[in-house]
């Protein structure tokens, strides 16, 4: 095979400062960026608000550490500093200074993951287009932009939103240091990026490091010295951007600090290591509940990514990634060493597979919206493969993976929709429909004429992008709240969600839940409301449409969590929505938060600033209702799981001795004999119940 001329396309020049690059555009350019901004923007902000708090318990901590500076400097779960959220707290700031800027409301504390997005989506286009044209450019953005779990982690308030634009931004930068042009300065970014987002999601940001140091190594600018210091420059930019913080919350003293959340041990470092760390990888992870161990948290393996659990969420367009990689890395194959198109694609098919294969054989905690950091791999490398080879087009062998990647994206993109029963059922025939035409017409594409050509390569992306693109528009029509939100439409429910624990089932229907056209059903595992077995209790339904629940835990979920009824909210006796609880009156569970009545919000207010907590209940979930409603400090006891030591018995002892804490309400979490149990079982004892408003509250202290 002939070498093809597949270099920077001559349009873009040399290279350029990050501020100047839009103004360089061409005008028509510039509008298309213009209108695929302003889509992305419609998309990620239109009828935001419904999710209202969103994930609770981050809105919390933000309300918190708005009232406290000691609060925004840790991530404060609440504004007397008791405890810290379980992850670090850049994602956080972003929103504490929105709602310093705007009050607290759902928001000013969500619009600024939406722009986060559209921010990422400028970039990818960037970044793109610097290497393969701006047509790349827009199909990359646009991919990523129509990828349900990036409409969903862009629309919600978790960390990935931060996570995912900082990466992007190294690889920005990691492009521009490739060029050759201030590589130095590029890669100390690179460096600082990947650093924020450590102090974002932790070692989750470290994911995308070895394709970036392999690629610059093997293939940046003359002198492989001089590559070896600048990288090890921008591993210092990134131990410093990365480091100052956990540098901080270890020398901080203990005592004037609040407890690390997630440790076992009040370290920052065990945290980091442990529970969102290696434990993450194997299963082993102290402080975890219910599917603890390795295999708990449902089936691992290469498929991982395209079993329902996962599969509406990301893998709509991976088999034409996998084509593009292999197309670009083909058409590079004797080019020189310094070409900027086999670079391109070493790092973004390194992003995907290193990232993808540690989600596909993670044994510890994950969940399906986590794949959002794939996004941005596999839309780069749809724009850049499908652009190149639609450049030499003119020969067979191009055509056939041109046809054979459409081919294979819209059987995929069937196989998705049909697993989704009464949801546009004339959607999956037209995308097999339109893909099976758009094979055919690129196959014989060069006897086209121009016009017609280029119908074929519409209808090529249409058939790649309309079963993604509808089920992202679902996605953003749905409102999402507690902290495992699902992608897709109110009807991919019933697929399961991998974060409970496998269900029923063998073999091929086990895993793929009915899989192909024709053969409707639904997957196995999950929390009941994401509908299929998994933990009954955990935010409405009672059990999943396989008829099971999860081995080992009985019909009441997790041990003390009770059953719990209601859409969303798995609630408990004194609160909006919630249904029947067990083993007390708290709010709505482990992932799921709720709205206290008027009558308890008015007891929690009054005398509050005579307490340093008006409240103390298990779990960071359940007190993040209290919190939000209340606008006062609730001690989440136990942290987000209700399982780290803090406080242990005698500490919390000694805090009602001091009248630090008004109220106790049981929430019938933290059972199994750890300090929160013990703390229940203490005030049940040495203190009498009174009913406010339907719950169950014990009077700590009294003024």
């Amino acid at each position: 095979m002939q070498q093809v001329g597949v270099g920077r396309p001559a349009s873009w020049g040399g290279a350029q400062p990050l501020t100047r690059s839009l103004a360089h555009l061409f005008n028509r350019e510039r509008l298309g960026l213009a209108g695929l901004l302003g889509a992305t923007a419609l998309l990620y902000l239109w009828a935001l608000g419904a999710s209202g708090w969103a994930n609770s318990f981050y809105s919390a901590a933000v309300q918190a550490d708005t009232k406290n500076w000691v609060a925004f400097l840790f991530g404060s779960f609440d504004a007397s500093n008791f405890i810290t959220v379980d992850k670090p707290p850049a994602s956080l700031w972003v929103m504490d200074l929105s709602v310093k800027l705007f009050g607290l409301n759902s928001w000013s504390i969500l619009v600024p993951q939406a722009l986060e997005g559209v921010a990422t989506v400028a970039l990818l286009f960037l970044t793109v287009r610097r290497v393969f044209g701006s047509a790349a450019g827009f199909i990359a953005g646009a991919a990523l932009a129509a990828t349900p779990v990036a409409a969903l982690m862009f629309r919600y308030n978790n960390p990935d939103a931060l996570l995912v634009l900082l990466l992007v931004g190294a690889a920005y930068a990691l492009v521009r240091a490739l060029d050759g042009g201030h590589s130095t300065r590029w890669l100390l970014l690179a460096g600082a990026l990947v650093g924020t987002g450590f102090i974002t999601k932790m070692l989750q940001a470290f994911l995308v490091l070895p394709a970036m140091v392999l690629v610059y190594l093997a293939l940046g600018p003359p002198g492989l010295w001089r590559r070896t210091l600048q990288l090890l420059a921008a591993l210092g930019s990134l131990l410093v951007f990365g480091g100052w913080w956990v540098a901080l919350v270890q020398l901080w003293p203990a005592s004037a600090r609040p407890y690390i959340g997630g440790s076992q041990n009040n370290s920052e470092l065990n945290l980091i290591f442990g529970y969102n760390g290696f434990g993450r990888l194997t299963g082993n992870e102290t402080g975890s509940v219910g599917a603890s161990g390795p295999g708990g948290w449902g089936p691992t393996g290469l498929d991982r990514l395209f079993l329902p659990s996962f599969g509406g969420d990301i893998s709509w367009l991976i088999p034409a990634a996998l084509v593009g990689a292999a197309a670009l890395l083909w058409l590079t194959w004797r080019a020189p060493r310094r070409d900027p198109v086999r670079a391109s694609a070493l790092l973004w098919l390194g992003w995907l597979l290193v990232t993808g294969l540690t989600f596909s054989l993670a044994q510890g905690i994950i969940h399906p919206y986590y794949t959002v950091a794939l996004a941005p791999a596999i839309a780069a490398l749809v724009g850049g493969g499908a652009v190149l080879l639609w450049r030499v087009r003119e020969q067979l062998l191009p055509r056939l993976l041109l046809a054979a990647a459409v081919l294979l994206t819209s059987i995929w993109s069937w196989v998705l929709l049909e697993r989704v029963p009464g949801w546009l059922p004339w959607l999956a025939p037209l995308v097999l429909v339109l893909g099976v035409a758009a094979c055919l017409g690129l196959l014989g594409v060069t006897l086209l004429p121009r016009r017609l050509a280029a119908a074929v390569a519409g209808l090529a992306l249409a058939a790649c992008l309309v079963g993604t693109g509808a089920y992202t528009i679902a996605t953003a029509a749905q409102a999402h709240t507690g902290a495992i939100p699902p992608a897709g439409p109110a009807q991919a429910a019933s697929l399961g969600n991998s974060s409970g624990g496998p269900g029923p089932g063998t073999g091929f229907r086990r895993r793929f839940g009915g899989g192909f056209p024709g053969q409707r059903g639904s997957g196995h595992g999950g929390f009941p409301g994401f509908g299929s077995g998994g933990f009954p209790g955990f935010g409405g339904g009672s059990t999943g449409s396989s008829g099971t629940r999860s081995p080992g835990f009985g019909s009441g979920g997790f041990p003390g969590f009770g059953g719990g009824t209601g859409a969303g909210q798995g609630g408990f006796p004194g609160f909006r929505g919630g249904g029947p609880g067990g083993g007390g009156s708290g709010l709505g569970g482990l992932i799921n938060s709720g709205t206290p009545s008027a009558a308890l919000t008015a007891a929690l207010r009054q005398d509050a600033g005579d307490y340093r907590w008006v409240l103390a209940v298990v779990g960071a979930d359940n007190a993040a209702g209290y919190q939000l409603a209340s606008g006062d400090p609730v001690m989440a006891i136990g942290g987000f799981n209700g399982t780290d030591p803090a406080p242990t018995l005698a500490q919390f002892q000694a805090m009602v001795s001091r009248g630090e804490i008004h109220y106790f309400i049981a929430s019938g979490l933290g059972g199994g004999g750890g300090d929160a149990s013990r703390i229940t079982s203490w005030v049940e004892e040495h203190f009498s119940a009174t009913t406010i408003g339907g719950a169950r509250v014990y009077v700590l202290a009294s003024r």
